[in-house]
């Protein structure tokens, strides 16, 4: 019942709520190149405006992903063997590939699931900090899921597991990360206030 629900929604998200836009736009926006600016920019930030905290911020943003990208695909994916609905035999001719299909298996997808990773550590460690970019990382990590179902590579319960899975490992690796230079940061972040309020 679950997996024909799947199907149903995979349909609608692929054949029928389409449009030329998305069409052009969303094979781009799960394209990791396309982000690569952004990554730059985060980086940069973190070093330069937190210095030594901000090596440690980016060096346990790369074990998150590794940690990620290995369970989703080196763990899970061969214990599952889902193939993806462009690989389906039964769909095959009925769904909107707009990217190569690619081989590898489908549950879970590793995009969903490294994205919600990387956008849960980052809201984790600067959830008193920078509160108002929290939606920009779900809204990010979502669209890229999304866009995952509408180009035909993925089923929507990939992304959702995805998704679960990439956001507890994001949040367990910022907690352990912030156990380390919470101290640090802290102060830090006194310092800054009380000169705000000068």
């Amino acid at each position: 019942m679950l997996l024909q629900w799947d199907h149903i929604l995979f349909f609608y998200i692929n054949r029928v709520f389409t449009n030329p836009v998305f069409d052009f736009l969303l094979p781009y926006f799960r394209n990791k190149y396309l982000w690569a600016p952004l990554y730059v920019f985060l980086i940069s930030f973190y070093i330069i405006h937190f210095r030594k905290e901000g090596w440690w911020i980016f060096f346990f943003l790369l074990i998150t992903v590794l940690i990620s990208d290995q369970v989703s695909s080196s763990l899970l994916k061969p214990i599952f063997h889902r193939l993806r609905p462009c690989n389906e035999m039964l769909l095959v001719g009925n769904i909107r590939q707009l990217i190569d299909c690619g081989g590898g298996f489908s549950f879970p997808s590793s995009h969903a699931t490294n994205h919600f990773a990387v956008g849960v550590y980052l809201i984790n460690i600067f959830i008193k900090k920078f509160r108002w970019y929290m939606p920009f990382f779900i809204l990010w990590a979502g669209i890229i899921s999304y866009s995952q179902i509408y180009v035909g590579v993925h089923f929507p319960i990939d992304v959702i597991a995805g998704g679960l899975l990439g956001s507890a490992i994001g949040w367990t690796m910022a907690t352990i990360m912030k156990k380390i230079i919470k101290p640090k940061l802290i102060v830090q972040y006194k310092v800054e206030e009380e000169v705000a309020d000068l």
